[in-house]
């Protein structure tokens, strides 16, 4: 299989596979959904929630926003050297405070690490009424598509031409394209070697 060719449209990353069957763009493709990982909020402790919604509907709005992502500075919870404790390597702690009338934005919420942040500012959590408030604290850890769709790091489909199949990336925001590419080779490779190592 020779290399793709690589091009952008914008966010959106096109990788042209030519003299490719379809069901190998098609493993690489559930690759980046399955395996690529992400962070997202995890836990979430409500300390006070006078919003209308329920406590459990507002945990899983939160749950589902993209978290910017840094890949090299920590671990999977499981693997970490705190035993799944949990530690500054294995999960950010964040925390969202407001007691003004009107929608709760996703960049309301405060991250212990400016790099680990809502995607978008934008995304509307809930509404609050006037004199009531929501105070919540966060943790957020890396995880996989594999395991729960919110750490899906991007919509990815084929488009099937006459001589190429195309693979289209279309990030949600926690780490660009191209990030997304190289991760999925690096955990390919990977895969391949321990495969190797146990033949």
């Amino acid at each position: 299989m020779a290399a793709p060719e690589f091009k952008f449209e914008g966010e959106m990353a096109i990788l042209s596979f030519k003299d490719t069957h379809n069901t190998i763009v098609n493993s690489f493709r559930r690759f980046i959904l399955d395996e690529v990982p992400t962070f997202a909020i995890e836990d979430v402790e409500v300390i006070s929630n006078e919003s209308p919604l329920y406590n459990e509907t507002v945990a899983h709005r939160l749950g589902l926003l993209p978290l910017k992502t840094d890949l090299k500075s920590y671990n999977f919870k499981e693997k970490c050297t705190c035993g799944g404790l949990g530690c500054a390597l294995c999960e950010v702690k964040l925390t969202l405070s407001q007691n003004k009338e009107g929608y709760v934005y996703s960049g309301s919420i405060k991250s212990d690490d400016p790099q680990i942040v809502p995607a978008d500012k934008n995304i509307p959590i809930t509404k609050l009424f006037p004199n009531k408030k929501l105070e919540l604290n966060m943790k957020a850890v890396l995880g996989t598509g594999r395991v729960h769709a919110k750490w899906a790091p991007a919509h990815a489909y084929m488009r099937e031409k006459k001589d190429t199949v195309e693979l289209v990336i279309e990030p949600f925001g926690q780490l660009d394209a191209k990030e997304i590419y190289n991760s999925a080779i690096d955990l390919i490779i990977e895969k391949i070697v321990e495969l190797e190592g146990k033949l």
